[in-house]
């Protein structure tokens, strides 16, 4: 039996994942850059979306955090909504997502990202698709109570942190301190999307970002925490060659180093 190539292995994974919109894609840079395309579908696709390290809907998920979060490819964020979709991603874990990277990359980001979900729900609807809506969250919080469930979910993730922030700042900036353990209220303790998939999006979106290697350090450890494997955040890293490039993986990878490092 012949063996697949990496150009069929990744073609049928693009398929996949992104359907018609992946075919879009390819077919727009035919014309001009065959070789782009080539190496695109060969290396995303046939190298990296193949691996068994992560499931698809983990990595649809570290993507579409990961290209909102750097704000500048809405044309491929909108693909990889649709891919999100179509490996069972329902429109509310997309919300969650595009949500939670408003403490990390802005509300612009989010704004724009939020416009592009409505565009491909739109598009989809056209082609008579019905995606699942999926939970909506339920917990209520009182506006009394947003700072000590902000700790507790904080203090889930990493038992000394809000300890860390209030020796860190109270005396210099405590309003810096309450308004980072209330947006642990505000968004970490919506309940329906599952911690493991909030920190996958979280690490990958500062993978991608580049500048916040004490951010990512921490988010790494709380991943690790609540159920991540090393090899999971090794899995984020790699997508992260594709979508921030080799410079923001190796440095993202040198952070998890450390982290394994300082745990043993």
């Amino acid at each position: 039996m012949k063996e697949e190539t990496r150009l069929e292995r990744g073609y049928r994974k693009l398929q996949e994942i992104d359907g018609k919109a992946g075919e879009e894609v390819k077919n727009s840079l035919n014309d001009i850059s065959p070789d782009l395309v080539k190496y695109m579908i060969e290396y995303s696709f046939g190298d990296i979306y193949s691996r068994d390290g992560l499931d698809l809907k983990s990595k649809e998920i570290a993507v579409v955090a990961s290209l909102t979060a750097l704000g500048n490819a809405e044309p491929q964020l909108k693909v990889h909504i649709n891919g999100a979709l179509n490996v069972g991603c329902t429109i509310n874990d997309i919300k969650e997502i595009i949500l939670q990277m408003s403490a990390y990359s802005g509300f612009p980001t989010c704004i724009n990202a939020m416009n592009a979900l409505k565009n491909v729900l739109s598009e989809r609807e056209k082609q008579g698709i019905k995606d699942s809506i999926g939970e909506e969250a339920a917990n209520k919080i009182s506006p009394l109570d947003r700072y000590e469930v902000g700790a507790a979910e904080l203090s889930e993730l990493d038992s000394n942190q809000v300890e860390i922030l209030e020796n860190a700042y109270n005396n210099f900036s405590p309003d810096l301190v309450k308004l980072v353990v209330q947006s642990y209220a505000d968004i970490i303790s919506r309940n329906n999307l599952s911690k493991r998939y909030r920190q996958i999006a979280t690490i990958a979106a500062l993978t991608a970002l580049g500048n916040a290697k004490s951010q990512l350090k921490f988010h790494i450890n709380a991943g690790l925490n609540i159920g991540l494997t090393a090899d999971d955040v090794k899995e984020v890293m790699l997508l992260m060659t594709i979508y921030a490039g080799f410079p923001s993986a190796i440095n993202g990878t040198n952070i998890l180093k450390e982290v394994l490092d300082e745990r043993k």
